[in-house]
């Protein structure tokens, strides 16, 4: 192929790949096989490769190829990104039309556009000359974070618009959300549960938190998709109308939400309501309700908007959703630290769309307060839109042969008997042998928090455990690989129905004990935490190796002693003491330090020059990148000076340090007048040589 023909065939590529994308992610109508796509792009790919005078960044094979950032840099918004007011009830939406057509002066019934709400994360999309340039999130609404490397990796976002007979390839700025759809989210959980990670909570949460990875590969790995719903000035384009606006929308080939419809008048907008809402149970996206917007451009022009909300739109939030099942079962779990928690099985039911058939009771008093049977019929709601919750027993739906729900007497793992500890909820399995609890205590162990072993996920451990290579946290450095090759992690159903064992790869076994390897130089925080002491979490742990120093130091202190540190209180510090006291724990640590494991203590403090200040009684908040400190440093070095490092700002706090992409606490910090801090003014403060940074001289701490 000459270059002329490898040119023509490249620009080729790019349009089907782009067509093929769009219908795909955003029209959800293939019209080609996966592995035809796979080919298509390979072919790309290669003549790129070959090609690298054809170098373009709006290829679609440049969706990852972005190199990870060392921070976020926050920048303003072309018009301020306002929230929407909500309202719950028909009443509430009419005063709403009657509040429009009152300040407009008009009696004539008000045209609305009603669209679904998708609960995802607001952005702001810039294309220069028809090629995507930029994206923000909303932020405070003036100013946004730019998290254009990630969005770029979205394959329902074109990176060039669709040629337009009249507008060209424009410049403009559109609005939307980022979403992480039903299907795809529940098969990253999984996935993540498999690796050993906790799952995420719901959906719109870990939309945000991709948005928020420094490194596009990592986000691309969570297949998110966006829904556009508003482009901006849209008068300027030739649109009189909202509704006119996103018909253009989707003439350049961006991805609207295709459910909006246009209705004459409120009494219209509100009969939609109902089947807006039966609708939602079949997306594969979450909803919270419908937005009505006035459709007329110049209406909207004249009405404004006050400083938090436009006068032209409103959010009408949907119920709760609720269904009805049976329970069919009442199981017991046992957790790492012993804690058994029922569980209620129910018969399968639809909600949100999608089947649930199981819920957490949460505890023995859960359980008497709900009164809840074998054989009840209750009503269940998913809390946050994704966590089954039982929220209630259907009493006059009882047969009268349903017994009550008894706790049990002995671990329904291990059959050692419970405990339960004067004044606290939980009953307890205290067999330290009990492999429920193993298995729960190895993938705490292995978690992000912890150690961070991302391959060692719960079928993994399940298989070493029950297989008995895997007695205790030590034993995971004495695995080789040829007792992990051919491990059997699972059983897989065939296209027959016939069932086959899946087992460990050689590769597989390879990454576990190079990344087992990898664990046995953690920093003394993190395996703290990943000890599994009952009480300590992240926070706790940071404060423990940071006052104690070492490991040596920490099992010698006395409960009394580990009391004295600002934010250790007397539960976690009896805890400690108890945890090190244990004989278990000291052969559990000699063979551990055995394997090679020796925790790291945490970085020393700059030194502080003489006249340094002493900050013992003050609460700082850190926010944001620094440019010279980590996080961690940070906080060690405020610690070290007697500091307590709080996680949100309050009318206890006494400094803000701040630092690039500072978001939510600096504008609470500004609201409450608490003095903010950036780290050369930290620096200044501490007597530690390094210039006074951007905000100039530090302010003089507060008197006592």
């Amino acid at each position: 192929m000459d270059p002329q023909q490898a040119a023509r065939r490249i620009e080729e590529l790019r349009r089907l790949i782009r067509r093929h994308d769009r219908l795909y992610y955003v029209e959800h109508a293939p019209e080609i096989s996966d592995r035809e796509y796979d080919r298509l792009y390979a072919e790309l790919v290669a003549l790129e490769a070959a090609s690298p005078e054809h170098d373009d960044p709006t290829s679609p094979t440049r969706r990852v190829g972005g190199e990870p950032i060392a921070a976020f840099a926050t920048l303003p918004h072309s018009t301020p990104m306002l929230s929407l007011q909500n309202t719950y009830t028909a009443e509430e939406a009419r005063e709403f039309d009657a509040r429009v057509r009152r300040e407009l002066g008009v009696e004539t019934p008000v045209a609305y556009a009603v669209e679904l709400k998708v609960d995802g994360v607001a952005v702001a999309l810039r294309y220069e000359e028809g090629r995507f340039a930029r994206g923000l999130t909303r932020g405070d609404g003036l100013r946004g974070d730019d998290v254009t490397h990630n969005l770029r990796t979205l394959r329902g976002l074109p990176l060039r618009l669709a040629p337009h007979p009249r507008l060209g390839a424009p410049t403009l700025e559109v609005r939307g959300e980022v979403y992480f759809p039903r299907l795809a989210f529940e098969a990253h959980n999984r996935e993540r549960q498999a690796e050993g990670d906790s799952p995420f909570a719901n959906p719109r949460n870990a939309a945000a938190g991709t948005l928020k990875l420094l490194d596009p590969a990592l986000a691309a790995r969570r297949p998110l998709a966006i829904a556009l719903y508003q482009l901006v000035d849209a008068r300027r384009f030739g649109a009189a109308r909202h509704s006119a606006s996103l018909a253009l929308m989707r003439e350049l080939g961006l991805p609207v939400e295709p459910h909006t419809r246009l209705l004459p008048d409120i009494d219209a907008a509100l009969a939609s309501f109902a089947g807006f809402q039966a609708l939602r149970r079949s997306l594969d996206y979450e909803t919270d309700g419908v937005v009505l917007k006035v459709d007329d451009l110049d209406l909207q022009g004249r009405l404004g908007a006050t400083g938090r909300a436009p006068r032209w739109g409103i959010a009408y939030k949907f119920e709760t959703e609720r269904a009805e099942t049976r329970v069919r079962e009442i199981v017991w779990q046992v957790g790492r630290t012993g804690a058994v928690t029922p569980v209620a099985l129910f018969e399968p039911v639809r909600i949100l769309g999608t089947t649930v058939q199981r819920a957490t009771l949460h505890n023995a008093d859960e359980i008497e307060r709900l009164d809840v049977r074998v054989g009840d019929a209750v009503t269940i709601e998913k809390g946050g839109e994704i966590i089954p919750k039982v929220t209630g027993v259907l009493r006059d739906r009882r047969r009268g042969d349903e017994p009550p729900t008894a706790l049990p007497a002995r671990c329904p793992v291990c059959d050692d008997p419970l405990e339960r500890e004067e004044g606290e909820v939980a009953i307890r399995c205290v067999n330290e042998h009990c492999p429920a609890q193993l298995k729960r205590r190895i993938l705490h162990f292995a978690s992000r928090g912890g150690l961070d072993i991302k391959q060692l996920g719960a079928a993994v451990v399940d298989a070493l455990v029950d297989e008995g290579l895997v007695r205790d946290l030590a034993d995971l450095y004495a695995l080789d690989r040829a007792r992990l090759v051919g491990l059997k992690i699972a059983e897989a159903t065939r296209d027959d129905g016939k069932t086959s064992d899946v087992r460990l790869q050689e590769r597989a076994a390879g990454k576990l004990l190079a990344a087992i390897v990898a664990s046995r130089r953690p920093p003394l925080d993190r395996f703290l935490f990943a000890l599994g002491i009952r009480h300590v979490g992240t926070h706790a742990a940071r404060l423990l190796a940071s006052r104690r120093g070492s490991l040596a130091a920490l099992r010698a202190a006395p409960a009394a002693d580990l009391e004295g540190i600002e934010g250790i209180g007397p539960v976690i510090a009896a805890s400690v003491e108890r945890y090190f006291a244990r004989p278990q724990t000291g052969a559990l640590l000699e063979r551990l330090a055995a394997a090679g494991l020796r925790p790291a203590p945490p970085p020393a403090a700059p030194p502080a020059a003489p006249g340094g200040t002493d900050l013992t009684g003050l609460t700082f908040v850190l926010t944001g990148t620094l440019p010279r400190l980590s996080r961690e440093a940070a906080r060690a070095l405020l610690e070290s000076r007697g500091a307590r490092v709080a996680a949100t700002v309050s009318g206890k706090t006494s400094y803000v340090l701040a630092g690039a992409d500072a978001g939510s606490k600096l504008a609470r910090a500004r609201a409450l007048g608490i003095p903010i801090l950036d780290e050369g003014a930290l620096r200044a403060m501490l007597g530690i040589e390094g210039d006074a940074g951007p905000t100039g001289p530090a302010p003089p701490p507060p008197a006592g």
